[in-house]
C-alpha cells in the first residue's frame, strides 16, 4: 500500500471507493480514478482497453485489494486475473474488447433468445440438448435463459449495458417444485411402531413424503444394481417366520448395503449418518440404531441359516447364466484369504502372504465370477490348504450348478497338486492355473503373436506365446502322468536383464474350446479377484471383527506336533555337527598318516586312533539319539495337546456381514458398468467408481405424487460432464422399472439442470 496519507474528504460525492486510497467514478461518458484525492485516470465511454488497463494498475500498485478492486469494476476476480495476463504477455491493444473472428451479428438474437426460453419452460430438456437443437452452444444457451424476455411483441430482450463486464454466472441455479416442501418433518410412525411393539403389525411397511433436498438422496440409484445381486429377492425365501419388528428384513438388508456404500461398513457408522435423512431413504422416520442393528444381525445369524442364505444366492446366480447352447457354464476363479487378528485371544497363526509372515488369523476361501465378482465364501478349517479346500468345493459347486456341464476353475500356485487336477477334471470341472516350480523351456520357434478382444472392447496383444502339450506326474511311485495344456509366454525378468519363459496350465481339451489368446487372458484376469479383497479392506472393511464372539477350538483335531519340528532341528543340527566332525577326523588321519620328508616311518597306535575318532563315536552317538527321538515322535497329536485353550472366532456373523458386503461391492461394480457402457461420461474406465460414490452421497428431490411411481430428482454434480453422465445414467436405470423393495413404487429417476 501507499505509504501517503488519504485526503480527510471525496474528491467527488458518487465515487465509489475501493480501499483506504482510491475513489472511482463511472457514468455514461466514461470513468475517472482519484487516488488520494488527486485525478490520475481518465477514460471515455466505450475505452474498454483502457477501463482494464486501470484496473490492472491499480492492482499492480497494490492500492487495494484485488477482490475490492474486481468488485468496484463489476468483474469476477480470475477476470481481473486474466486482463492483468493478457496486459503483460500481449500489450495494451489485446485488452480492447474487439474479439476476433466474424463481424456478423450474434446468433442469441431476440428470436432465438424467445425460443431457447419457450423449449425449457414447455420441455424441461437440458441447456446442451436445447443448443443443439437451436444451433447454439450451451453457453449461449444458459446466457439466454438469465436474459429477461421483452413485453409482448417486442423485439429485443432487456440486456445489461455493455460497457460494464457482466459478473460471472454462478455454477448452477436450481428451482423447487411448489409441491414439494423442503425438508418436511419426517412422516410420524408413531402408530405404526405401536402397533409393532404390541405384535399386531409384523414390520412397518416403507413410506414416502414429499420432500426436497434430502440428504443422501443418491442412494435410491443403487436400487436397480442392488436388484441384480438378488439378496433382497432370496433373502424372505431363507428367513421365514421372523418376529414382528419395526424395521423389516428388506429394510434391514437395504440400510446394511446403503450404508456400506457411502463409506460406513461397519454397525457403528450408522452413528454417522444423519437418521432422519437416512430415514427418508429407508421410507421410515428414522433409520435404525446400532444396537438395533446388532441386535436384528444376531437375530438372524442364530437361526442358523446365514450359510443358507448365501448357497441361494449364488445358486440364483448359477440359474440365472444359464445358457443350454453351450457346454461350458462359466468360469470361476477360487483363492484363499488371511484375515488377520490382533486381539487378545488366542487364535492359530497362518502365514499372510500380504503382511509376509505368520500371524493370527482366519482363512477364507472365496469363489468369484469372470468379472472379478464374489459369488460366495467358506470358512476354510484352520491350517487347511487351497487343494484340500478346493476338493472340498467340488460338490457345493456341482449342486449350486444343478447339472453336468463344465466349468473353468482359475486359481494360483497355491491350489498346485496334479492329483487334485485330475479330480476336478473327473469331476466335470476345467483347471486352470500357473505351473509350479522348475520346468524345461519350450521350443522358441513354436512362439507367436496373439490377440484378444475383451467383454469391454479392449484388444490385448501377446508377442510370444506358445500352445503345447504337457504330462505332469501324478505319484512318483507309480509314475502315472496326466495330460494338460500348456501355453507358455516369454516376459521379462523382474529383477534383472533378460526374459523367462512362464507356463499356464488347463485341462480345456486341446480343440481349443477356449483360444491360446483367452487362456492367456482368463489366467491374467484372476487378479481381479485380488483387486475385490483390496478394494474390499479399504472401502468395505472387509478384514474387521464384526463380532468379538469366540468358541474354543476342536481339542480333538489332530495338528502337527510342535515337539516333531523342535526334535527335526535337534536332528538337523546334529547331523551337521557330525558332518563337521568328520572332516575334523579325516583332515587328523590324513596328517599322521603322511611323513614329513626325511624321516624313515610312522608309527601309528591304537590309542592315537581312538583319541583322533573319540569326537566323531561322541557326535555319531549324539545324531543316532537325535534321530531315535525323531522316529518316535508322532507327526499329528490332537490340538488340546499342542495348543491348549486354543479359540476360534466367530463365523456366522462375519459369514453375514460378507453377504452384505459382497452385494454392496457388487452393487458398486454395477453401477460403475453402466457408467461405462450406457453414458458418454469421458475417462470413465479411470473415473467411474468415484463418480459412483458422489452420486450415492447427492442430496435431491423425493417426489410420490403421482400414483405408483416414486421419482427421484437429484442435485446438480459439481461440473457439467459429471451431471450430463448422471442423466443418461438416469435414462438407463428409470428403464430397468425397479420396484422399490417392498413395495409397488416404480422409480423413476431425473437430475435438474445446470442453469
Amino acid at each position: 500500500m501507499t505509504a501517503q496519507l488519504p485526503l480527510p474528504f471525496a474528491p467527488v460525492s458518487n465515487a465509489k471507493h475501493i480501499g483506504a486510497a482510491v475513489d472511482l467514478v463511472e457514468d455514461d461518458g466514461g470513468g475517472q480514478v482519484f487516488l488520494h484525492g488527486m485525478l490520475v485516470y481518465v477514460w471515455d465511454a466505450g475505452e474498454h482497453a483502457m477501463r482494464r488497463f486501470v484496473a490492472v494498475k491499480l492492482w499492480d500498485m497494490k492500492t487495494a485489494k484485488i477482490a475490492e478492486i474486481a468488485a468496484a469494476f463489476g468483474v469476477h476476480e480470475d477476470t481481473v486475473w486474466k486482463w492483468h495476463r493478457t496486459l503483460n504477455s500481449e500489450g495494451f491493444a489485446a485488452l480492447s474488447s474487439d474479439k476476433p473472428g466474424p463481424k456478423g451479428g450474434s446468433k442469441l438474437t431476440a428470436t432465438v433468445i424467445t425460443h431457447i426460453q419457450e423449449l425449457k419452460k414447455k420441455t424441461g430438456l437440458s441447456n446442451r440438448r436445447i443448443g443443439t437443437q437451436v444451433g447454439v452452444s450451451e453457453f449461449s444457451v444458459r446466457r439466454a435463459l438469465t436474459l429477461t424476455r421483452a413485453a409482448e411483441g417486442a423485439g429485443t430482450p432487456a440486456v445489461a449495458p455493455a460497457a460494464i463486464e457482466p459478473v460471472e454466472p454462478a455454477l448452477f441455479a436450481m428451482s423447487v417444485p411448489e409441491e414439494l416442501p423442503v425438508l418436511p418433518a419426517p412422516t410420524d410412525r408413531t402408530a405404526e411402531r405401536l402397533a409393532a411393539s404390541v405384535g399386531s403389525l409384523t414390520e412397518v411397511p416403507p413410506v414416502f413424503a414429499p420432500a426436497a433436498r434430502v440428504p443422501l438422496a443418491g442412494m435410491f440409484f443403487a436400487l436397480p444394481a442392488l436388484e441384480t445381486t438378488l439378496l433382497l429377492r432370496c433373502a424372505p425365501k431363507v428367513f421365514t417366520g421372523l418376529s414382528n419388528r419395526v424395521y423389516g428384513l428388506n429394510t434391514l438388508l437395504l440400510e446394511g448395503v446403503l450404508r456400506t456404500l457411502v463409506g460406513e461398513p461397519r454397525a457403528e457408522g450408522a452413528t454417522r449418518l444423519n437418521p432422519s435423512a437416512f430415514g427418508r431413504v429407508l421410507g421410515m422416520d428414522r433409520s435404525p440404531e446400532v444396537k438395533t442393528i446388532r441386535r436384528q444381525y444376531q437375530g438372524l445369524v442364530d437361526t442358523g441359516k446365514v450359510p443358507e442364505l448365501m448357497s441361494l444366492i449364488a445358486f440364483e446366480q448359477f440359474a440365472a447364466d444359464k445358457n443350454a447352447g453351450t457346454t461350458m457354464l462359466g468360469i470361476l476363479y477360487v483363492d484363499g484369504h488371511t484375515r488377520a487378528y490382533e486381539g487378545g485371544k488366542k487364535i492359530g497363526r497362518l502365514h499372510s502372504t500380504r503382511l509376509k509372515m505368520p500371524v493370527p488369523a482366519t482363512e477364507e476361501t472365496w469363489v468369484s465370477a469372470a468379472n472379478g465378482d464374489p459369488l460366495f465364501m467358506v470358512m476354510a478349517q484352520p491350517s487347511a490348504s487351497l487343494v484340500s479346500e478346493l476338493k472340498a468345493l467340488v460338490p457345493k459347486l456341482r449342486a449350486m450348478i444343478g447339472d453336468d456341464r463344465r466349468m473353468l476353475v482359475g486359481f494360483d500356485r497355491g491350489g498346485w497338486s496334479p492329483t487334485m487336477f485330475a479330480h476336478l477334471h473327473k469331476a466335470g470341472f476345467d483347471v486352470l492355473t500357473w505351473r509350479k516350480g522348475t520346468t524345461g523351456d519350450v521350443d522358441g520357434t513354436l512362439f507367436h503373436a496373439e490377440t484378444y478382444v475383451d467383454e469391454q472392447g479392449t484388444t490385448h496383444t501377446w508377442d510370444r506365446v506358445a500352445d503345447t502339450e504337457v504330462d505332469v506326474l501324478l505319484s512318483a511311485k507309480t509314475g502315472d502322468t496326466f495330460s494338460m495344456r500348456q501355453v507358455s509366454q516369454i516376459v521379462p525378468f523382474t529383477t534383472r536383464t533378460g526374459t523367462r519363459q512362464i507356463h499356464i496350465l488347463t485341462t480345456l481339451d486341446t480343440q481349443k474350446t477356449m483360444g491360446t489368446a483367452e487362456v492367456v487372458f482368463r489366467m491374467a484376469a484372476r487378479w481381479r479377484q485380488e483387486n475385490y479383497f483390496r478394494f474390499g479392506r479399504e472401502r468395505f472393511a472387509l478384514d474387521a471383527h464384526d463380532s468379538h464372539a469366540s468358541s474354543d477350538d476342536d481339542a480333538t483335531r489332530l495338528v502337527p506336533n510342535p515337539a516333531k519340528a523342535k526334535a527335526k532341528l535337534v536332528q538337523d543340527n546334529a547331523r551337521n555337527y557330525r558332518d563337521a566332525v568328520a572332516g575334523t577326523v579325516t583332515a587328523a588321519m590324513l596328517a599322521i598318516n603322511t611323513p614329513t620328508p626325511g624321516t624313515q616311518g610312522i608309527t601309528i597306535t591304537n590309542q592315537m586312533h581312538n583319541d583322533i575318532h573319540a569326537p566323531l563315536h561322541a557326535a555319531e552317538t549324539t545324531v543316532a539319539a537325535a534321530e531315535d527321538t525323531y522316529r518316535q515322535l508322532l507327526a499329528r497329536v490332537p490340538l488340546g495337546e499342542s495348543r491348549p485353550g486354543q479359540q476360534v472366532l466367530d463365523q456366522e456373523m462375519k459369514r453375514f456381514t460378507h453377504i452384505i458386503r459382497m452385494a454392496a461391492f457388487n452393487t458398486a461394480v454395477t453401477l460403475a458398468r453402466e457408467i461405462r457402457t450406457n453414458t458418454g461420461f469421458q475417462r470413465a474406465d479411470r473415473e467411474a467408481h468415484n463418480l459412483v460414490r458422489q452420486i450415492l452421497k447427492q442430496p435431491g428431490d423425493i417426489d410420490p405424487t403421482q400414483p405408483g411411481i416414486l421419482r427421484i430428482t437429484l442435485d446438480p454434480m459439481p461440473t457439467p460432464r459429471e451431471t450430463a453422465a448422471v442423466r443418461e445414467l438416469c435414462t438407463s436405470l428409470t428403464d430397468t422399472e425397479t420396484h422399490y423393495p417392498g413395495t409397488d413404487l416404480i422409480l423413476q429417476y431425473a437430475i435438474k439442470d445446470r442453469l
